[in-house]
C-alpha cells in the first residue's frame, strides 16, 4: 500500500499537469520516434528502435508512479491549519543561534520542497527537528554540516 502524501493546492495541480504533460504530448513524441526508427528497417539491429523502446518503458513506469501518488494525495486547507505548534503548511520564522541570523522556512511535502523559495521538505533533518514544536522553543538538529541551534521566532500560515 503506497504511503498518504500531503500537497497544497498548487503543489496537487502542478503533479496533475505533469502527468497530462507525460500522457498527451510525451507519449505521443516516443510513438512518433518508435515509428521512425520502425521506417529504417531491420529492427534487430536498430539502436534508435531499441533506445525509444527504453524511453516508452521509462516513461510509462514514471507515469505509473505518478498516478499512484497523486490516488494517495491529500490536499491540505491552509485556512484550518493551526499555527500554536509547526506542521506541514506552516511558515516558520527561525533564528539559528550558531550564525545569530534569521531566516523564514515554508514546511511542505518533499516533491514541493525548493530551498531557493524557501520551502523544505518535512522530512528533511530540520523539517523533522520543527514538527510540533511552539513558539521560543529551541531545537538542535543534525546536517550534513554539523549541529544547528534553531529557536522558533513565529509560525503562521
Amino acid at each position: 500500500m503506497s504511503e498518504i502524501t500531503y500537497y497544497t493546492k498548487e503543489g496537487y495541480e502542478a503533479l496533475r499537469e505533469e502527468l497530462h504533460r507525460m500522457k498527451t504530448v510525451d507519449r505521443h513524441e516516443i510513438s512518433q520516434q518508435i515509428a521512425e526508427a520502425r521506417e529504417k528497417g531491420d529492427l534487430s539491429e536498430n539502436a534508435e528502435y531499441d533506445a525509444a523502446k527504453d524511453a516508452q518503458g521509462m516513461l510509462e513506469l514514471k507515469i505509473s508512479r505518478l498516478e499512484g501518488q497523486l490516488a494517495n494525495a491529500r490536499i491540505l486547507d491552509e485556512s484550518q491549519m493551526d499555527t500554536s505548534r509547526v506542521y506541514i503548511l506552516c511558515n516558520v520564522r527561525l533564528k539559528n543561534h550558531n550564525v545569530k541570523k534569521e531566516m523564514t522556512y515554508r514546511l511542505v511535502a518533499a516533491s514541493e520542497a525548493n530551498l531557493k523559495e524557501g520551502k523544505i521538505s518535512v522530512d528533511s533533518p530540520i523539517g523533522k527537528g520543527l514538527l510540533g514544536k511552539e513558539v521560543g522553543d529551541i531545537v538542535e538538529v543534525e546536517v550534513p554540516a554539523g549541529k544547528l541551534k534553531l529557536e522558533v521566532l513565529e509560525i503562521t500560515r
